[in-house]
């Protein structure tokens, strides 16, 4: 191996910094990308890209070690060249994105100017770029490829070199990036915009060629050249997407001997299957970093190239809909994998009748693929009931199916596959209601398999609640509440009780309460006595716990223990003076209280008059809805300008504002206009922190108005 690092040790790395401080190590992780050893590799490559590359920034010791990760591509003994080279693109790409004439400070407070310092480089080495992309080494190509889109700034050099690159071709994957990289220089220099699109037509309506070129000329053309796109781009993409689709085929010997054996007919030998959690890490944790290693991958070749076609289309939702159809049907299991989390995305930002989409995922929910079914299953749990409502049946055949064949404790099977397959079934069956996942969660609560799943899902099972109330409620007191952390059960268990209803859970929470404050964790005792005000006077035992809770030091604690005491007695004459005092710290939730106890807070409106005056557009309508749950129709004229301008400044009040003016009844009428042009939005509403469960229950409200009005 040639010295790729002459000249590193010139370089005053201590005066430079990345996201956690000295630039000192640089060095090193660029002699770990070299190394021979693939866990030293990772090590080496990770460790740069979180700090001197981090989140996509750029510092000056990123621009530095440009000439050593460039030497290491150039070298052929270099294990991972394409790693190298894809670290060069990123660094490269994000650095085009800068102001060129911007000055960017790290976390460290080092100064960078990443345009200036990087693109020139880039520009000037890209001759380098040209050879990589006929490396024989395909991972090579497929990594410099996209550099001569980005950084070759004679227009008809690039487009002459990706259509010998394209002819030279014969693999899926290099061709569709060729094509993307000729729709990536179209789009940055006008000189190849004209040549570019008039090439991709070609290729796009020219029958002899394969399938996969011409289904990426027609989608990047039309990426280009939004104005050309017709009705004729879906059926064509979904012909061509058909052509595209393997042949099923037998499985292989060697598949057959490599299925697990408690998997049945599954087919998943070819799939990765989680590992194993890490002792120590909460199962909670290990879940997340496991679904977003899924949420990263990409399993067939189309994937990428379908995801741009879905963002050119936009919001023609029926087209949209009509090539997910064609996506969720293919015979290829790839590309009904992928598919899954298009639909689930639009199905998230786009309003409309999905049901369709719904049914094709519950087809998704195959006994033999379980790898397929889990996200299937996981992307339908994630919806509202309503919205899910066309798969309840096809969600309790897959857990009957697991429960028959594998016996009534699949819930705990040791294969990661079928049980990550079954427990989201079960969850999402539980979602709906239906007590036909109450064997299931009673498995995971029994033999404390994953139980912390189960928990989160319990709470929708009210019908059950005598099954699974003994079990939550031992768990709940025989936790350990000393201990810390947001991976405990203790929270989760106290959502399920309450949502569960049932006045049994009233001494268990009452017992978390006295326990959680003993140990000073405010926050679980908090959470523990908003539960017990949930039950309204049937908590009433709880009042002398409660009660000197009302004076704690912690706000949070304070105001749960107020808002209790308004619910579990009724007394006015005690609550309001409290909610009163909050209203300058804990201002939106105790002006709701206040707005739910109604005309005895009467006490409360100057104060609430006050915050409509100061605060933002979110204090300001939680103040004008209580001042008319309070003042009742009288106040609307000062309430109903309130309410319209917060919803006017701030989508994610929405949800508030309609609520309150469903209360409002006939003094809501000149709301009408807003609420007509909200429901003829296509676009799901609610702001950055907009669920599909937020905009279902806006757009009920909304028509629920509109017909009491009517």
């Amino acid at each position: 191996m040639i010295n790729n690092f002459e000249g590193v040790d010139r370089v005053d790395w201590s005066s430079m910094g990345h996201a956690y401080g000295s630039a000192e190590e640089v060095p090193l992780w660029l002699e770990q990308m070299a190394s021979p050893d693939p866990d030293v590799r990772e090590r080496g490559f990770s460790s740069f890209y979180s700090a001197a590359h981090h989140q996509g920034d750029v510092y000056a010791c990123t621009a530095a070690s440009l000439p050593f990760l460039l030497a290491l591509a150039n070298d052929p003994q270099v294990p991972d060249r394409g790693a190298v080279i894809r670290l060069l693109l990123s660094i490269g790409s994000a650095a085009m994105e800068c102001d060129p004439d911007g000055v960017y400070w790290s976390p460290s407070g080092h100064a960078s100017t990443p345009y200036a310092d990087v693109v020139p480089q880039m520009r000037q080495r890209v001759g380098d770029f040209v050879r990589l992309a006929a490396d024989p080494d395909p991972r090579v190509r497929q990594a410099a490829v996209p550099a001569l889109g980005l950084f070759l700034d004679d227009a008809g050099q690039a487009f002459a070199l990706l259509r010998e690159r394209l002819a030279a071709e014969s693999g899926t994957v290099e061709r569709l990036l060729v094509i993307e990289t000729a729709a990536t220089l179209a789009q940055r220099l006008p000189a190849a915009f004209g040549p570019v699109t008039a090439w991709l037509a070609v290729l796009a309506g020219n029958a002899v060629l394969d399938a996969d070129i011409r289904l990426a000329a027609l989608v990047h053309r039309s990426a280009c050249a939004p104005e050309v796109i017709d009705t004729a781009i879906v059926p064509t993409a979904t012909d061509l997407l058909k052509q595209l689709a393997p042949k099923a085929a037998p499985p292989s010997e060697a598949e057959v001997d490599a299925r697990p054996t408690d998997c049945g007919q599954c087919t998943c030998a070819d799939v990765p299957a989680a590992p194993a959690a890490d002792q120590g890490v909460p199962p909670q944790l290990a879940a997340v970093f496991a679904g977003l290693d899924r949420h990263g991958r990409i399993h067939a070749p189309t994937t990428t190239l379908l995801t741009t076609l879905h963002r050119v289309l936009d919001s023609r939702i029926p087209e949209r809909t009509a090539l997910l159809t064609a996506q969720l049907r293919s015979p290829d299991r790839a590309t009904r994998y992928d598919a899954i989390a298009m639909a689930k995305d639009l199905i998230g930002s786009w309003r409309g009748d999905h049901s369709g989409l719904v049914r094709l995922l519950a087809d998704c929910l195959l006994p033999q693929d379980p790898y397929t079914a889990a996200e299937a299953a996981e992307a339908l749990g994630q919806l509202p009931a309503a919205l899910t409502e066309p798969a309840r049946e096809a969600l309790a055949a897959l857990v009957e199916a697991h429960r028959v064949t594998h016996g009534p404790t699949v819930w705990a099977t040791p294969h990661p596959l079928l049980r990550r397959a079954h427990q989201e079934a079960v969850t999402a069956l539980a979602r709906l209601g239906d007590e036909r996942a109450l064997p299931g969660l009673l498995t995971a609560l029994d033999t404390d398999t994953d139980a912390w799943r189960a928990i989160q899902a319990c709470g929708h099972l009210t019908h059950a609640a005598g099954e699974l109330l003994p079990r939550l409620t031992r768990r709940l007191t025989d936790a350990d509440i000393s201990q810390e952390g947001p991976w405990s059960d203790r929270g989760p268990l106290v959502t399920a009780l309450r949502r569960l209803g049932n006045l049994a859970a009233v001494p268990a929470l009452t017992a978390a309460v006295i326990a959680s404050a003993g140990h000073e964790q405010w926050h679980d005792a908090a959470a523990a006595v908003h539960a017990l005000a949930c039950f309204g006077t049937g908590a009433a035992s709880a009042l002398d716990t409660v009660r000197p809770l009302a004076d704690s030091e912690d706000l949070h604690l304070r105001f749960a223990a107020a808002e209790a005491l308004w619910s579990l007695e009724r007394d006015p004459a005690d609550a309001v003076p409290r909610l009163t005092s909050l209203l300058d710290t804990q201002e939106q939730k105790a002006a709701d209280v206040l707005g739910r106890i109604g005309a005895p807070a009467a006490s409360a409106l100057p104060h609430l008059r006050q915050m409509l005056q100061a605060g933002n557009e979110r204090t300001q309508m939680h103040a004008a809805a209580a001042i008319y749950d309070i003042g009742g129709p009288t106040e609307a004229t000062v309430v109903l300008p309130v309410l319209l301008k917060a919803w006017e400044q701030n989508d994610s009040t929405a949800n508030h504002v309609l609520e309150c003016l469903q209360r409002m009844g006939p003094a809501a009428a000149p709301a009408l206009p807003r609420i007509h042009a909200e429901l003829a939005l296509a676009r799901r509403s609610g702001g950055f922190f907009t669920s599909v469960e937020h905009d279902e229950a806006l757009q009920r409200a909304a028509q629920t108005i509109i017909d009491q009005l009517a």
